[in-house]
């Protein structure tokens, strides 16, 4: 009996730990300043006329991790509108909503419930 809990035990250990090293380490921006920043551009962008309401065209679950990942490495922001409001984003505010997005993207274990 102490054989079979010691192997349930070390498979359990080993089948977690490896879980661990495959996790995505969360970016380091700053999510709530991600947020908020993410918000202000598509205020601004509707003030200058591009879009006709200030909520972001695309909601933190729209995408996975990996997803955003992917928009960011590249930073291919087309999808996002508001071409000039986001070239005048500095990295360190572009670290931040990339933080803000991938810590709530569909596959996160809090993906955002934006409606």
């Amino acid at each position: 009996m102490k054989k079979i809990i010691l192997t349930i035990t070390a498979f359990l250990f080993v089948f977690t730990s490896v879980g661990f090293v495959f996790a995505e380490e969360e970016p380091a921006g700053n999510k709530r300043k991600g947020k908020y920043t993410y918000r202000k551009v598509y205020s601004a962008c509707m003030e200058r006329g591009e879009v006709s309401e200030p909520k972001p065209v695309l909601d933190p679950s729209g995408k996975t991790q990996a997803e955003w990942t992917r928009v960011f490495t590249e930073k291919d922001f087309t999808d996002f509108l508001c071409k000039e409001e986001w070239n005048n984003l500095t990295d360190e505010q572009l670290l931040d909503i990339y933080t803000y997005l991938w810590s709530f993207a569909a596959d996160s274990p809090t993906p955002a419930q934006c409606k």
